[in-house]
């Protein structure tokens, strides 16, 4: 068995130990709808396929384009998630995206970004944050299970407290708020929802040496179980108000508890291949929010 494969193997083993107990803080299931409940095309129309009225999508992307949604709502605060099936096989030179960004001159953003590979070899998971137009804050990892294979869950809770990235209710990595380090963090922005498939070949696989192979075209990346459980922000103030009237900003949901923090640890030991809080000839000094996080332990 290679090291990806009892890197997997392991990290399987884990994750029925994760399930077999529940996590105190863990998010509400998920309630999912048709596609066409909560997304529009932002571009690529022709490329969006739907199926099962809205249960499934996908897609596609040729030489010529790719494509891409967003959500026709705007949100402040909330948990999104969606089931998400890569681009099997020779997928170097490709990125699917999942994110949630406001559209401002000094714009928030909160990333999740596929990196294709060759047949064979790992999905790269990308994660970034930007805060008033500042990002450069990136964490690779790879996973521990092979994301063509099926579908899994990524989502994002965000509220006034912390940013959770989480990979099938495993956490992969918090964001929290270090407003009081002098760090600017997402609170005053309304996002949308995105998803998209597109070519970034200069740059995706291994440092845009692993250029896209178009014979391998079309490229499909298949969706399911889309999820919205947020604020509006067209929704009236009564409605949209935090400050624990929601479950995900309940007290609990404020912190990682215990044995979110050890899969998290779990995550970085394992599985994380880049990080900026540890790139020291990047960062000369630890910015200060990498200590709230604990990416220093």
């Amino acid at each position: 068995m290679d090291a990806m494969k009892t890197a997997q193997f392991l990290g399987l083993c884990f994750i029925l130990l994760l399930h077999s107990a529940a996590m105190a803080s863990s998010p509400r299931k998920p309630v999912s709808v048709p596609f066409h409940n909560n997304y529009v095309s932002s571009w690529g129309a022709d490329h969006i396929k739907q199926y099962h009225g809205g249960r499934k999508a996908e897609l596609l992307l040729n030489k010529q384009y790719g494509a891409g949604f967003e959500s026709k709502g705007t949100y402040l605060f909330g948990h999104f998630s969606m089931q998400i099936k890569m681009v099997p096989g020779d997928s170097s030179g490709t990125v699917t995206a999942f994110y949630l960004s406001s559209q401002t001159a000094e714009h928030d953003e909160i990333d999740f970004e596929f990196l294709g590979n060759k047949s064979g070899e790992p999905y790269i998971l990308q994660t970034n944050v930007f805060t008033g137009g500042k990002g450069e804050r990136e964490h690779r990892i790879y996973l521990w299970f092979d994301p063509t294979q099926d579908y899994h869950s990524y989502a994002v809770l965000w509220n006034m407290y912390q940013i959770v990235f989480l990979v099938d209710e495993v956490p992969i990595r918090v964001f929290k708020n270090s407003k009081d380090l002098g760090v600017r963090y997402p609170f005053n922005q309304p996002m949308k929802i995105y998803s998209s498939l597109w070519n970034a070949d200069d740059w995706a696989t291994r440092g845009g040496l692993e250029k896209t192979d178009w014979t391998k075209a079309p490229f499909i990346a298949s969706y399911r179980e889309f999820h919205v459980d947020a604020c509006e922000a067209s929704a009236p103030q009564s409605v949209c108000a935090t400050q624990g009237r929601r479950w995900w900003d309940q007290e609990e949901f404020r912190d990682l508890d215990g044995r979110q923090w050890r899969f998290l640890k779990w995550v970085r030991k394992h599985y994380t291949i880049y990080n900026y809080c540890t790139d020291t000839p990047r960062n000369k000094q630890m910015p200060p929010e990498c200590v709230r996080d604990r990416d220093n332990i």
